[in-house]
């Protein structure tokens, strides 16, 4: 029974991420087809030809599409049609924050000058003696520096992510000297969010590898 359990438990170790992964791309691709496909035209729709549907469609013709876009904003035309629509949404009082906000987070994150998320750091939080794990995102700039510099020193923005769901969290500015700085990466801080500390990054293995190694060595006892 002990073995029959541990080929059960193996089975659910090397299927579940393979058929989650597999789940979240299927319906992400479900989610594109269904925005794109019924906008696409009645005699270009393959569905409307074929006895079955041919998932993906919908995006492909999307990524096309985005191509075609960037390719036309390039020239001279496409930049004078984008400032006009930009006029169009800076006229409109609630439109243009949402619009403004959103375009300036996507050349942030999309842009590769950007070093948004590329440090994992720990912090005292929520209270003195605890720690938390927080992505830096950058050093602090404009008002918000201004108005702490002389209380707190040189700031810099962390964003404190949630578990479970690291894509959800809180905006902190925290002074640089409270800053633990980590060597593990974004992506290895992100998994030890998700599993609530159950996956520790290969930095602890290696460790643990090198102390058993330096281990000494027990003599037999003499007779």
């Amino acid at each position: 029974m002990m073995r029959l359990r541990n080929y059960f438990l193996t089975g659910i170790v090397v299927t579940a991420p393979v058929a989650i992964t597999a789940y979240l791309v299927w319906g992400f691709i479900g989610w594109v087809d269904g925005w794109v496909k019924p906008l696409i035209p009645h005699a270009y729709n393959p569905d409307n030809y074929l006895p079955f549907t041919i998932p993906g469609f919908g995006l492909v013709v999307a990524i096309v599409l985005l191509t075609l876009v960037g390719f036309l904003t390039a020239n001279f035309i496409g930049r004078a049609v984008i400032r006009l629509g930009e006029y169009v949404l800076g006229q409109m009082p609630l439109v243009r924050s949402v619009y403004r906000g959103l375009k300036q987070i996507f050349e942030t994150v999309l842009s590769g000058k950007s070093n948004t998320f590329k440090h994992v750091g720990l912090i005292e939080y929520p209270r003195k003696g605890v720690w938390s794990i927080v992505f830096l995102s950058t050093d602090v700039e404009g008002e918000i520096s201004d108005t702490l510099m002389d209380k707190a020193g040189k700031m810099t923005a962390v964003f404190l992510p949630t578990t479970p769901n690291p894509t959800s969290g809180f905006l902190l500015y925290v002074p640089k000297s409270d800053i633990i700085n980590l060597s593990m990466t974004v992506e290895e801080g992100a998994k030890l969010v998700i599993s609530a500390g159950l996956v520790s990054p290969e930095f602890q293995a290696r460790t643990k590898a090198l102390d058993h190694t330096t281990d000494p060595i027990v003599k037999p006892e003499q007779e």
